[in-house]
């Protein structure tokens, strides 16, 4: 099992991509902290499915910078140490520019930012300074397709996944001297509960084709990739922005 005996904090656990994910990590051997925003029962049926033994939850604001640091104390007094961070917990909702307004556009901006790159920006260096003493560890960012190809009418998601990029780049300069790894992993279309209103709906048809293999992509590929991406022994990845999009849009 590759993660036999590793430490890791999966946010955003209770559903989608990240229940994947922290189930993925269990069956490779992993000892999961399922972090969850309000669902407690998602996340407590989460725990309940988990193999092995030693995992838990832990409830946190992401975008409460106090929630984050309280966090990464009660992971790293339950674990004692941690190997892996994957910072998955995200928030979409749409705010249009030509439909909103300037009041309604500000708290999107405010609100999806605090989650989606605030969020992670500050768990990663609560994480990071306590994993440069071992002179090693992993952080995975969760990113999007809508990074680059643009959110029209979700542009602050986007900038926070364009930023999300930028942030997991630049650690991994930092952090390379001291053993850690980080690296992003970038999905398209995911069937998830977020992109349910639109697998679901009338545009589903045409969603599914952006891709030419005619579907969209389960948590659990995702959830491949991210747990690679967190394995031991591939440290030349570094840097690295991983697209799982069913080449729904490539990028040069």
């Amino acid at each position: 099992m590759h993660l036999e005996g590793q430490n890791v904090l999966v946010t955003g656990a209770s559903r989608g991509i990240g229940r994947a994910t922290a189930e993925l990590m269990a069956e490779q051997g992993a000892r999961v902290a399922v972090h969850y925003a309000t669902n407690r029962r998602a996340a407590e049926e989460v725990l309940a499915g988990l193999p092995g033994t030693g995992h838990f939850t832990i409830a946190a604001d992401l975008g409460n910078p106090a929630a984050v640091g309280a966090l990464a104390d009660e992971v790293f007094e339950e674990f004692g140490h941690l190997d892996v961070l994957v910072n998955n917990a995200g928030v979409f909702e749409l705010h249009a520019p030509a439909e909103v307004t300037f009041e309604a556009w500000k708290e999107a901006w405010d609100r999806i930012l605090g989650v989606n790159l605030l969020g992670p920006a500050h768990l990663s260096f609560l994480v990071a300074t306590r994993m440069i003493p071992r002179g090693s560890g992993r952080i995975v960012n969760v990113s999007s397709r809508g990074a680059f190809r643009g959110e029209p009418d979700a542009p602050a998601y986007g900038a926070s996944k364009a930023g999300l990029n930028a942030l997991g780049q630049s650690m991994a300069k930092a952090l390379a001297p001291h053993g850690i790894v980080v690296c992003t992993v970038a999905p398209g279309w995911v069937d998830t509960d977020m992109a349910d209103p639109y697998l679901t709906g009338p545009e589903a048809e045409s969603v599914r084709n952006q891709s030419p293999l005619g579907r969209v992509a389960t948590p659990r590929e995702v959830a491949d990739v991210i747990a690679y991406l967190a394995r031991p022994g591939n440290e030349s990845i570094t840097g690295c922005v991983v697209d799982v999009n069913g080449a729904s849009y490539l990028r040069t």
